[in-house]
Formats: C-alpha cells, structure tokens, sequence
C-alpha cells in the first residue's frame, strides 16, 4: 500500500497536467514557430503540470510498479479481482 501523501501528490499532478494541457499546447506550438518568449513562459508554468512527471498508479492501493494499464490497478489487484470473478472476461487459463 502506497502512502496517503504519494497518492495524494500524483491526484494533484494529474489535475495539474489537466489544468494546464491547452497552455502548454500552445506554447509548445508557438516555441516551434519560433517565437522567443515562448520558453520563458512554458518555463514559468508550474513544473508538476508536465505529464512526463505524472506516474501510473493502482487506482486500489497506489502502488507504483506492476501497473496494468488496461485495468487501471496492479499486477496483485488484479489477480485478486480476477480470481474473484470481478473482472467480466477474465478466467485463469486451464488447458
């Protein structure tokens, strides 16, 4: 289980990458065009609102590695659901 801040921490990254995407879109036009003050002011943007520092996280605990990105939750979630039946279309193969 992942800690309460880590979880909390990527939720506002999230919202930030959000917040911020049609801004940081168009800077990022603009700095092809050309336009010199466009680093500038995507520097000046917060640095939690780029979506390379956002991390995949299980939706149930929070872990960070193992993360199925079809699901949403970690590789031991979804075991468990899966193995629960709580995942429609998923079986534990048998041949």
């Amino acid at each position: 289980m992942a800690k309460e801040s880590m979880k909390a921490r990527d939720k506002k990254r999230t919202r930030l990458v959000e917040q911020y995407a049609t801004r940081r879109a168009d800077l990022k036009k603009a700095l092809l065009a050309g336009d010199p003050d466009a680093m500038k002011k995507l520097q000046e943007l917060p640095k939690n609102s780029s979506p390379v520092r956002k991390r995949n996280r299980c939706q149930i605990t929070g872990r960070p590695r193992g993360y199925m990105r079809q699901f949403g939750v970690s590789r031991i979630v979804f075991r468990d659901m899966a193995l629960m039946g709580k995942i429609p279309g998923v079986t534990k193969a048998s041949w």
